[in-house]
């Protein structure tokens, strides 16, 4: 695959402090002109003031300067106007007008997670000593981002400006509803969902394990309930383990680990999901607010305020 990953994402918010204060508390690291970074990714989140919360601007890494020309021989066919300036590519999502931007970049380079013992029936791995878990020390703090969720009122056109466009490859859809497409080797880095007004669902955020989520999760609600939106649970699409919240714009962050990796294209065959499949494996229900979250009737007349 020529696009290998998700580098960064710009979200637009009316109260930039206080959701900039949120996401330190959720693990990324302030950079200053409202950048925030991942233990792996470096700059990975700027947030800036804008009047609704939306997603401005996604930047995707490609390898060299040819996937820029097939990408731009992409978006011309669709009509789609884009700008090629040495090693980047700009292009305006038609629908939401998200600016996307395709760079020439390193490849995002990992360290494995230190190897943790879980026991199992017949499988004592792990003896005369309690979970790790217990003992890690300091906060959580996310390895890298792994993807962006838009509300498109056309999800069909974004999403082939995604792929027909960009040359995103589709990983699962939700029938009728979305589609779940990657620019990497990870199950999915965007998910675009057909919605009445064009807004940013939820940003997700890897962590080494579904320890991680938890003790992340935990901290995140001590004196802070409100934050909570759902978790902990298993996605079905992508197979991670799960816990939104939400930040003081209105937008959820998601933690997220084990999520199901495309090596070879070839073995991997996209399902057309339906209902509460494509959401979750097991865990609590969704709220109705995880769907159809509270602001949107306010977004889509233009009264929107954080609270």
């Amino acid at each position: 695959m020529s696009l290998h990953g998700l580098l960064s994402v710009t979200m637009g918010v009316p109260n930039a402090a206080d959701t900039g204060a949120y996401y330190a508390d959720f693990g990324l690291t302030p950079e200053g002109d409202g950048w925030y970074s991942t233990a792996d990714a470096g700059r990975q989140l700027r947030i800036v003031p804008a009047p609704t919360r939306r997603l401005v601007e996604l930047r995707v890494g490609v390898d060299d300067p040819d996937d820029l020309a097939r990408a731009a021989a992409g978006l011309e066919r669709l009509g789609v106007p884009a700008s090629l300036s040495g090693t980047s590519l700009q292009a305006a999502e038609p629908v939401t007008g998200t600016r996307v931007f395709l760079d020439v970049a390193p490849r995002i380079q990992q360290k494995p997670a230190a190897a943790e013992h879980y026991n199992g029936p017949g499988r004592p791995e792990r003896q005369d000593s309690r979970a790790p878990g217990f003992f890690r020390p300091g906060p959580v703090r996310p390895r890298k981002l792994g993807h962006a969720v838009l509300g498109s009122t056309d999800h069909g056109r974004s999403t082939s400006f995604f792929t027909d466009g960009l040359g995103f490859k589709i990983s699962d859809r939700i029938a009728g509803v979305g589609a779940f497409m990657r620019c990497s080797t990870d199950h999915h880095n965007v998910l675009v969902l057909a919605a009445p007004v064009n807004f940013l669902h939820h940003t997700s955020w890897q962590v080494d394990d579904v320890d991680e989520v938890g003790r992340g999760a935990f901290a995140m609600l001590e004196g802070r309930p409100e934050r909570h939106v759902w978790g902990l649970g298993r996605h079905y699409a992508g197979s991670n383990f799960f816990w939104y919240l939400k930040d003081p714009a209105g937008n959820f962050s998601e933690y997220y680990s084990d999520m199901d990796c495309i090596v070879d294209d070839q073995l991997w065959t996209p399902e057309d999901l339906e209902g509460a499949r494509g959401l979750f494996a097991w865990g609590p229900p969704p709220p109705a607010s995880f769907l159809h979250p509270e602001d949107l009737a306010a977004m889509m007349t233009g009264a929107h305020a954080p609270r």
